[in-house]
Formats: structure tokens, C-alpha cells, sequence
């Protein structure tokens, strides 16, 4: 790995943190709105995110509060998610990866924390990836795909 890869897994592991920590609110919980998983696109044009994304979901999420199971699972769904969409990065599913993962995997220990019935956190989980990674994520790589 080059320092120009390395430098920018760096960034992105930091802007998934402090986006998260800044908007820390809304970035927990049954009913989320996380910003900084626009950020989960990032794989498509560069590879070093997959484990930048791994550490930074990681470390947000020992801020987050919901103990190990969200510092380890979350982390876990995300690197899952990262690396399908890396190698998906010429289709439709680098966008899906991401939300589907999230919505069926995070929600089984949201379902478990909160006393919540599953499928409700499906939904909510899986609304709340799609926004941002549509409304944010979308346009991101747009405008990295034009611009470098």
C-alpha cells in the first residue's frame, strides 16, 4: 500500500468518526439517521476503504454506547458490506450492499437491545441506509468520479 492510499484510508477512518461523533443523536439506536454511511460507496473507487470503513465504524461505535455487540457486529457488517461493494464496484449492488447489510444484520442485535420486533427494525434501518446512501453517498461518487 502506497502513502497516498494509506493517507486516504486514514481520512476516511477519521470523517467516519467524527461525522458520526458530531452527530452522534441521531447516528444510534433502533431509529438512526448516520450521515457518515455515505461513506460506504467509498469502495467503489477506492479500495483502501473497505478497511478504513471497518476501523472506522469500529471506533465510532465505542463512542456509540451500545456496548460489544454493536463495536464488533457493526463492524463486522460494515467490512462485509465494504468488501461486497468493492467487488461489485461496476454495479447496482456496490449501492444495495451497504443498505441490505445494515438493514438485516444490524437489526438482529437491535431487535435483541431494544425489545423491538425485527421486521419494524428492518424497515427503519433499512430506510434510513437507503436515504443517506442515495441522497449522500450517490452524489459522492458522482462528483469523485469527475473530479479525481
Amino acid at each position: 500500500m502506497n502513502t497516498k492510499r494509506l493517507a486516504r484510508g486514514a481520512a476516511i477512518t477519521a470523517l467516519y468518526v467524527v461525522i458520526t461523533y458530531f452527530l452522534a443523536p441521531i447516528s444510534f439506536g433502533p431509529i438512526q439517521f448516520r450521515a457518515a454511511e455515505a461513506l460506504t460507496v467509498l469502495p467503489i473507487l477506492f479500495p483502501e476503504a473497505v478497511p478504513a470503513l471497518f476501523l472506522g465504524v469500529l471506533l465510532a461505535n465505542i463512542i456509540g454506547g451500545l456496548g460489544l455487540v454493536d463495536i464488533i457486529g457493526g463492524s463486522l457488517v460494515t467490512l462485509l458490506a465494504a468488501y461486497v461493494t468493492y467487488k461489485n464496484s461496476d454495479n447496482i449492488f456496490a449501492y444495495l450492499s451497504p443498505i441490505l447489510f445494515n438493514a438485516f444484520l444490524i437489526s438482529i442485535y437491535l431487535h435483541i437491545l431494544f425489545e423491538l420486533p425485527y421486521w419494524l427494525n428492518v424497515i427503519q434501518i433499512g430506510l434510513s441506509e437507503a436515504a443517506v446512501v442515495l441522497i449522500l453517498g450517490v452524489p459522492l461518487i458522482r462528483y469523485l468520479k469527475q473530479h479525481f
